[in-house]
């Protein structure tokens, strides 16, 4: 587990490089934001999902900031928060705004997270007023609560996942070693 999780991870000199992680510096240095154990594994993964989720922008510098904190894996931080990228963000975020409407007991008005989306993308300007910001504003407390909820249920899975997952490997390594010839 750990091999393949060490394959997919950036290195320690790829995360220093990383423009929005330089202002750490020194902090960086600590080696149990390196360690690959199944708890900080699983923290690092659970941060990383929820601010993934929760912050479209630097929201690697805000894992790495927790990661730190908590002091969870930083490298399995910064790689979950890949959850969304360029082209998750507008599923994602049509997603969330119908989700916090729904809590919110509001209509959801038709289109306006897809108007939303392809505003952000440049694809849609519809005139004076009508640009990605006036969207934004007009959708803005659904989306945010539909982003949170996915934030925290996301952030959560990822760290159970990694939990599950982490002891179901060890166990499958141990009875491989049980049943391996002497």
């Amino acid at each position: 587990m750990r091999d393949w999780i060490r394959a997919k991870l950036p290195t320690e000199e790829t995360l220093k490089a990383h423009p929005g992680l330089r202002w750490m510096g020194p902090l960086l240095r600590r080696p149990w934001l390196w360690h690959l154990n199944r708890r900080r594994v699983a923290m690092g993964a659970g941060i990383g999902v929820f601010f993934g989720f929760l912050i479209p922008v630097l929201q690697i510098a805000g894992a790495a900031a927790f990661a730190l904190v908590l002091r969870a894996n930083l490298p399995v931080a910064a790689f979950a928060t890949l959850v969304s990228n360029p082209l998750t963000y507008a599923p994602i975020g049509v997603a969330a705004y119908q989700t916090g409407s729904w809590v919110l007991g509001r209509e959801a008005v038709p289109g306006a997270a897809e108007h939303l989306a392809a505003a952000a993308d440049g694809r849609s300007v519809d005139g004076p007023g009508h640009g990605w910001w006036a969207r934004a504003k007009a959708i803005g407390k659904p989306l945010f609560v539909g982003l949170s909820i996915f934030a925290v249920v996301g952030g959560f899975s990822a760290w159970a996942l990694v939990h599950v997952a982490w002891t179901v490997g060890v166990w499958l390594k141990r009875r491989r070693r049980r049943r391996a010839p002497a």
